[in-house]
C-alpha cells in the first residue's frame, strides 16, 4: 500500500532539501505520506509554529472542521510559502471518517484566492488536492 505514497512523494512537487510545513496534524494522519515526504526532501516536516519561509505545505483537513478555518489556514500557510511552492490539502477519501467534499475545499480555496486541482489519491485513506494562486498553474 505504500506504493501510492512513494509515487506521490514526487508528484507532490517537493525536492531534496525542501522544507515542508505541516498544518493541522492529528493522530489520524497517514504516517507513510509523512515518511515519504521526509525521505524525498531529506528534511523533517516542520509544524505550523515554524516561522521562516518554507518550500512546500501539506495541510490535513477533515469534514466537520470549520470551512472558514480552512480558508484562514490556507491564507496563513501561503504567508510563509515561497513563491510557487506546492501547497496540498489532504482529506480523508470518500466513505472514510472525516471525508470532506472537494466542493468544500474548492470553496475555501477560492475564498483564500486559490484554485483547487482535481483530487489525487495519495494513500489508501487520503486524497490530496493541490492549490495554486489564481492565474498560476496549467
Amino acid at each position: 500500500m505504500n506504493q501510492t505514497a512513494s509515487q506521490n512523494a514526487e508528484e507532490f512537487g517537493f525536492k531534496p532539501g525542501d522544507i515542508v510545513q505541516e498544518w493541522l496534524w492529528d493522530d489520524d494522519v497517514d504516517d507513510s505520506i509523512r515518511a515519504k515526504i521526509e525521505e524525498r526532501t531529506g528534511e523533517e516536516l516542520v509544524d505550523e509554529d515554524y516561522n521562516s519561509s518554507v518550500d512546500g505545505v501539506i495541510l490535513w483537513w477533515r469534514d466537520g472542521d470549520d470551512e472558514d478555518e480552512l480558508s484562514d489556514t490556507i491564507v496563513d500557510a501561503c504567508a510563509v510559502l515561497d513563491d510557487d511552492g506546492p501547497l496540498w490539502v489532504l482529506t480523508p477519501k470518500p466513505g472514510r471518517p472525516g471525508a470532506a467534499s472537494s466542493s468544500t475545499v474548492q470553496s475555501a480555496a477560492q475564498t483564500a484566492g486559490m484554485n483547487a486541482a482535481t483530487p489525487l489519491t495519495v494513500s489508501k485513506d487520503w486524497n490530496g488536492i493541490r492549490l495554486r494562486a489564481f492565474g498560476k498553474g496549467r
